[in-house]
């Protein structure tokens, strides 16, 4: 695109998981090419320039905002119990009654004022509206018919959620594919209150078929499913754009060193995990390596130290195994040479779209073990450069480790095919381009 031209992204959040990783890093890198960009974010953590936070709360008229407040203030916590949680939600109740109902009542929370203003939030409107997740509780999606009518419109899929009546992931359940309705889980994010899931599906369904949207997925897997929803319709310009990575930050370094730096032993065999809030996730699937550690332990003469990425957890040992739990690591640099200090590593996912952190271990010349799931096949190609594996299955899991630990040959030649991998498919210069290209195209028609 020309230097002139102005593009806006719209996130969650500018600092999180993955979704908020891609569109930070196509942020950064289109200021970087002199592309007037901006990135509007529900919930902001940092200070990047450019980035702006949308004032959804400073949006809302004063008794909804004081009564609130009261209702945050009186809940103390995320979990309010007994007197608590009764007072904290007669205060939202009354604070915004139709709102309060609604969630109640099951229906995912779509009340942020702001999301109306967003195409007037950093100066003058932008020539591209790029829009990543739509969950996250800051934007309503009842608004985007009209901001879609206004600007050229990009949808990314980070998940499925726009398929579904109102969980990130389906997992297995394939009610998604009959408008929902019945849920089984309630309670899997986005979690509600009451099985509302079929009117959610409806919501979701009339304001994304009532806008003019093109859609991105990083995966052909997510794209064959929305292709199979039925969302994209005969009409709609759809593409495959996948995730990529800064490789001049994660790219291959020396094992010592990088083990030297982080305090980490030069004469243990360690595997590395890593998700956004660590064991808890719920669909990277802790569990099942912990199953799979006591065998790993026994044949590997109890040198392994596993290092859990994204956990606030205090270290300890699991089955013989040291384990030491490291915070959310925000720093690219910094996060880069934990890739490098490992051996190998370990992907249990239940649920998958095209995780960065697979491609940023690729990239740092880490094996890779995962389960074969979502796009994680696009990535890894079994045998080549790394091993797949079924979901769940912990015995395989664990030799899968054990196999790769004992031999070192097989780990160089899974390292270096999974470094061409992401340099001939998965680079963040590459990802940029592809949207900016895309951009140039759908404002000059």
């Amino acid at each position: 695109m020309s230097e002139t031209s102005r593009v806006l992204q719209v996130n969650t959040a500018d600092i999180r998981g993955g979704a908020e990783k891609v569109a930070l890093d196509l942020h950064r890198t289109y200021r970087a090419r002199g592309v007037d960009a901006h990135l509007a974010v529900g919930h902001q953590l940092g200070d990047a320039p450019g980035v702006v936070c949308i004032p959804n709360e400073a949006e809302r008229g004063s008794w909804a905002r004081t009564l609130g407040r009261l209702g945050s203030g009186v809940a103390g916590g995320p979990h309010p119990e007994g007197l608590r949680r009764v007072a904290s939600r007669a205060l939202l109740l009354a604070s915004e009654p139709s709102r309060y109902m609604a969630i109640a009542a099951g229906v995912e929370d779509f009340d942020y004022p702001a999301t109306a203003g967003l195409l007037d939030i950093a100066g003058p409107r932008p020539d591209v509206l790029h829009l990543h997740n739509l969950h996250g509780y800051y934007f309503d999606l009842r608004a985007l018919p009209r901001l879609s009518a206004s600007q050229p419109t990009i949808l990314t899929m980070h998940d499925p959620w726009p398929l579904t009546g109102h969980c990130a992931h389906p997992v297995d359940c394939p009610r998604w594919r009959v408008g929902c309705g019945e849920c089984p889980d309630l309670g899997r994010y986005v979690p509600i209150r009451r099985d509302a899931s079929a009117r959610n599906f409806e919501i979701k369904r009339a304001a994304l078929g009532a806008s003019a949207l093109s859609y991105a997925t990083p995966s052909q897997w997510l794209m064959r499913m929305a292709e199979a929803s039925g969302l994209l319709g005969e009409n709609a310009h759809a593409r495959v754009i996948p995730n990529g990575v800064d490789t001049a930050v994660f790219s291959p370094g020396d094992q010592r060193e990088a083990r030297h730096q982080l305090e980490l032993p030069l004469d243990r065999e360690i595997i590395m995990f890593a998700a956004h809030g660590g064991s808890a996730n719920p669909y990277k699937d802790y569990p099942t390596l912990l199953k799979a550690l006591p065998s790993v332990a026994e044949k590997r003469g109890g040198r392994l130290l596993l290092v859990a990425l994204g956990d606030a957890v205090a270290s300890t040992d699991v089955s013989g195994v040291e384990t030491r739990s490291v915070p959310f690591v925000n720093d690219a640099g910094r996060l880069a040479l934990y890739y490098r200090a490992a051996d190998l590593y370990v992907h249990p996912a239940r649920a998958e779209n095209l995780p960065l952190a697979i491609i940023e271990a690729m990239a740092c010349g880490t094996p890779v073990v995962s389960t074969e799931v979502g796009g994680i096949p696009e990535i890894v190609e079994d045998g080549a450069t790394g091993t797949l594996l079924a979901i769940g299955d912990s015995a395989g899991l664990a030799s899968a480790i054990v196999d790769l630990l004992a031999d070192k040959e097989k780990r160089r030649a899974f390292s270096e095919a999974g470094i061409r991998r992401v340099l001939d498919r998965f680079t963040l210069e590459r990802q940029a381009a592809e949207y900016l290209a895309w951009y140039e195209a759908i404002t000059s028609h």
